[in-house]
């Protein structure tokens, strides 16, 4: 016997969530700064900087948030 879920009693993904989580973690990979060999590879090997003074874009989890909200879906009840 298979352990496989028959495909009507599979629990459907709300598609709204999958997609906020989706535009998250883009979000997310801008909150690292640049690599360390940017750095090097921008203003020459003699120079010291942080590499957060070579990263475009600059965000905190914490302090700035990203006000993403799901999409909207058609009423259901409506017909």
């Amino acid at each position: 016997m298979s352990n496989k879920i028959p495909s009507m009693q599979r629990k459907r993904v709300n598609r709204c969530a999958y997609q906020k989580k989706i535009k998250l973690s883009k979000a997310n990979k801008k909150t690292h700064w640049a690599p360390v060999w940017v750095v090097l590879k921008k203003l020459g090997p003699g120079k010291r900087a942080h590499p957060s003074s070579v990263t475009y874009t600059k965000r905190h989890w914490k302090q700035i948030k990203l006000k993403i909200k799901p999409r909207r879906q058609a009423k259901k009840h409506l017909g």
